[in-house]
């Protein structure tokens, strides 16, 4: 089948509208021969955002911003991702706009939820964030500065208004005086402190002296402590802690009346025993000296014994008196 010349022209028209179609796409950044996937993402304002921006999934660019259009009725503005990419990104899935750097504009980065298994469908729109750039932030944070230090400023100011009106020449004469006076009492600090230092200089010696003797108390204080710990004072201790602990046992059974010396201090019967026995005794003895010959009988003419009459307590209390 021969070709005419009108076939020949037509189909080069053809192929020559096609090249220019895929070179209009590809100097665009998209390639006819690729598959994308189209997602939107709506935003209150997209400052420094360039349609050939690129799209990123942890700072891996998977795709780029498409096209950006505006919603009259919102005001709100949408922004068309074209992504390309086998990474599931599920329905829940965020779209952040934010700046990488300080120079360069602003990016999205696409959040993916992967607890969430629901897979974006093509034309699906995300929900979009907006994270605060370096700038941003600096700007949030110097703004609160910035009324502060005008708030000083104008304290500052009234603080210098206060002094000027404070500091009338009666004050400024004041002040004068006061810093001539000071300049004064420095100066007789400085001769005293020369003074004490010629008092140093010419006691030095004794200083020297009296320090030497308190290091040698503090020498013989080692020493006594030494001593101290050398011999035992917790043996000491503990011996005297028993003997007390014995003391305090043999106490304890003198006032219960355990033992002998327990029974002597305890037992009232022998206690009138021994006080009835020395009644009679100190009797017996009264009755010695008012009546010795009834128990030393000396008789030369064989003379009859007096019958023995017991001395009673009236004798004896008459005796006394």
């Amino acid at each position: 089948m021969k070709l005419t010349r009108e076939i020949k022209t037509a189909i080069l028209v053809i192929a020559s509208i096609l090249l220019f179609i895929w070179g209009y796409s590809f100097l665009k950044g998209r390639d006819l021969f690729t598959n994308y996937k189209t997602l939107f993402v709506e935003y209150d304002n997209v400052e420094d955002l360039a349609s050939s921006a690129p799209v990123t999934i942890n700072g891996l660019a998977v795709g780029k911003v498409n096209k950006i259009t505006i919603n009259e009725t919102t005001g709100k503005l949408l922004v068309e991702l074209q992504l390309k990419t086998d990474f599931p990104i599920s329905k829940t899935s965020t779209a952040a706009l934010y700046s990488p750097s300080l120079i360069g504009g602003k990016q999205i980065k696409i959040i993916p939820n992967l607890i969430d298994k629901d897979p974006v469908v093509d034309g699906q729109t995300l929900t979009g964030t907006v994270e605060l750039g370096l700038t941003e932030s600096l700007g949030g944070k110097i703004e609160p500065i910035q009324q502060k230090l005008d708030k000083m400023l104008v304290n500052i100011d009234n603080l210098v208004t206060g002094l000027n009106n404070t500091l009338d020449k009666n004050t400024q004469e004041n002040l004068k005086k006061t810093i001539a006076e000071l300049s004064q009492t420095m100066e007789q600090f400085h001769r005293a402190s020369g003074s004490l230092n010629s008092i140093l200089d010419t006691n030095k010696g004794q200083i020297n002296s009296a320090v030497s003797n308190l290091n040698k108390m503090s020498g013989n204080f080692n020493k006594i402590s030494d001593s101290l710990n050398k011999a035992d004072l917790g043996k000491t201790v503990r011996s005297l802690n028993q003997t007390l602990a014995k003391v305090d046992g043999l106490m304890a059974n003198l006032n219960s009346g355990k033992g002998t010396a327990g029974k002597l201090l305890n037992d009232d019967a022998l206690y009138n025993n021994l006080a009835k026995t020395s009644k009679e005794l100190e009797l017996l003895l009264q009755d010695v000296r008012l009546y010795p010959t009834r128990y030393v009988n000396v008789s030369l003419f064989g003379k009859k014994n007096k019958p023995y009459v017991a001395p009673t307590e009236e004798t004896n209390s008459t005796d006394k008196k």
